[in-house]
């Protein structure tokens, strides 16, 4: 199977095809930015764009990808500058144990990218089923509207 990760083609073995595509990004592809959470989908810590989409990691079969454009929190950086999401997230110090971070800001890209500008209601609503154990909602919340303002403005 022929994998597009962060722009860039790889091939994944035919039993790793059938594993949870967070298990063929961790251990055959070594992306580790992504993390295993809950492993049935419901926090948000393995959320990665498929077809700029956030999908959850853990229970999307790695074969289901195939064909797809895949990005993971690895490949938001572009020559050497962080995302815009990225670094509203450091500005607003949006993170505390950092578990979670990697899956809200994919969340996040994704819904800057089918919504130019978010209310706060937008962003709660889209981004829930993120789960944040250290309680930085607020911040994250004012992390993604300074995003989507800084590319609007």
């Amino acid at each position: 199977m022929i994998l597009t990760l962060n722009g860039a083609k790889h091939t994944v073995d035919d039993a790793a095809s059938e594993e949870p595509l967070l298990m063929v990004l961790r251990d055959h592809l070594h992306m580790t930015g992504t993390k295993y959470g809950c492993g049935e989908g419901q926090c948000g810590a393995c959320t990665v764009l498929v077809d700029d989409m956030p999908v959850r990691s853990c229970i999307t079969p790695a074969s289901t990808v195939a064909n797809k454009k895949v990005m993971t929190i690895e490949g938001l950086e572009q020559k050497g500058q962080l995302h815009p999401v990225q670094a509203a997230f450091i500005q607003h110090d949006a993170m505390q144990c950092g578990y979670c971070t990697s899956g809200m800001i994919i969340s996040a890209v994704g819904l800057l990218r089918s919504h130019r500008d978010p209310s706060d209601e937008d962003i709660v609503k889209y981004m829930n089923g993120n789960i944040c154990r250290c309680g930085t909602y607020p911040r994250i919340v004012a992390a993604i509207k300074s995003a989507a303002q800084r590319r609007n403005g």
